[in-house]
């Protein structure tokens, strides 16, 4: 199927033709007709399969067929995201389809860590699609600085990792402060119950519709296990930088002190790297992630903040350095390479203590993969015998806060 037999105007063509889009994948080629029918869509695509553009280009089509607003600073479409950085990525997607757009359609990005007062004078100058994350897009309802009574479109996306950043509360306010008369639509890379319950409550009769629900994993990624120590892996990641010529690869820690302390490490050995972490202000996190996306930077060290959303163009390899905790966020990880249909590398660290949690990863994920150890950083020693633990003393549980500090703990100790 091509573009232009999804009965899409030649504006909307030559935009897609300018962004170099050959032909739509299966989730565009689903929900484009269904959008454009007016219909309440539910739709569960992995990352990577062009979740943005199903729901932008139809929008621009709508917006052009729409007459005009009775007030000028109605918004007529709102997207939520759960990130920062995903909602700048949309708003530059909105941007890029609406080109050669007849009728001028300005979009806005509503995010923290931004200059509330810039984004004020924005809305009052007029917009039609607001990009925002929850918490700021509620904080400028609240100052009556959006006007919703018009508003015809309401997506989501990104809805379960949007509830996995505890943004329910926010999503269930801000329903109460826009139009019940609307279209609504909800992208998630999985439907867990908690999305499933979203959805009722958003969603009139929706259609359903899920794409490579039983393959998690885009064929076009290779994807290795490399045993190794938990003290050996910054020089494994340096040897294999080195010896495989790697120029461009984004490698996954578990806290925002081992992502700044492998980037600060691999910089002194005059490797070109950077962190990418929740503890950056917000301009440092775009001017981060606009020198990786221009090469300026060969090595980006990221925390989870990166594994949903960001579309980075022709990376080579994603590394595990630490696992994730979800066999979800494996694949989301490694979903940063391999992208639209381009091949890619992925590859995960293992050690004695960490062989259990990836046994379960490939049994939630579907894969079985091969273990592989490298010349000259072997895993050696033999896994620490489990301990018979105490039992549980009311009120003492440790908190999410505490293991998430122990853990970075841990892994500053094992890098140094």
């Amino acid at each position: 199927m091509s573009f232009k037999s999804l009965d899409l105007p030649d504006y909307l063509l030559e935009a897609i033709e300018r962004v170099s889009y050959a032909k739509p994948t299966a989730i565009q080629e689903q929900a484009i007709p269904i959008i454009l029918n007016g219909q309440a869509l539910i739709a569960e695509a992995q990352t990577g399969t062009g979740k943005t553009a199903a729901f932008a280009i139809p929008l621009i089509k709508m917006m052009n067929e729409m007459p005009p607003k009775k007030k000028k600073y109605s918004v007529m479409a709102v997207v939520l995201v759960p990130t920062r950085e995903l909602a700048l990525q949309v708003a530059a997607s909105f941007k890029s389809f609406a080109h050669f757009s007849p009728k001028k359609i300005k979009n806005v990005c509503l995010i923290g860590g931004e200059n509330i007062q810039e984004q004020i004078k924005s809305l009052r100058m007029g917009v039609d699609i607001v990009v925002a994350t929850p918490g700021r897009l509620l904080e400028l309802i609240e100052k009556t600085e959006i006007r919703l009574r018009e508003m015809k479109m309401l997506i989501i996306d990104e809805a379960d990792k949007m509830l996995d950043l505890g943004f329910t509360e926010e999503i269930h306010a801000l329903l109460e402060k826009i139009p019940e008369k609307r279209q609504s639509m909800l992208f998630s890379a999985t439907l867990p119950d908690k999305v499933i319950g979203l959805s009722e409550n958003i969603l009139n009769d929706p259609v359903h519709i899920s794409i490579d629900s039983d393959q998690p994993t885009v064929e076009s990624i290779s994807q290795r296990v490399i045993e190794v120590n938990a003290d050996n892996r910054r020089a494994l990641l340096q040897h294999l930088i080195s010896t495989e010529s790697w120029d461009y690869a984004m490698v996954f820690v578990a806290s925002k002190r081992a992502a700044r302390n492998l980037a600060l490490k691999l910089q002194r050995e005059g490797i070109s790297a950077d962190a990418f972490h929740g503890d950056l202000k917000q301009p440092e996190r775009i001017e981060v992630l606009k020198k990786f996306k221009h090469r300026e930077i060969d090595i980006l060290i990221a925390t989870d903040i990166a594994c949903r959303g960001i579309d980075i163009n022709k990376l080579s390899y994603v590394v595990n350095y630490d696992l994730p905790r979800a066999a979800m966020d494996y694949i989301h990880r490694i979903g940063r390479t391999g992208r639209a249909g381009r091949s890619g590398t992925a590859i995960s660290f293992i050690d004695h203590e960490t062989q259990a949690h990836f046994k379960l990863i490939e049994k939630r994920a579907g894969i079985t993969l091969e273990r592989e150890q490298v010349a000259g950083f072997e895993l050696t020693g033999e896994a620490a015998p489990k301990e018979k633990g105490k039992a549980p003393v009311k009120g003492k549980r440790k908190s999410k806060k505490d293991k998430l500090r122990e853990q970075a703990e841990k892994d500053e100790k094992s890098d140094s």
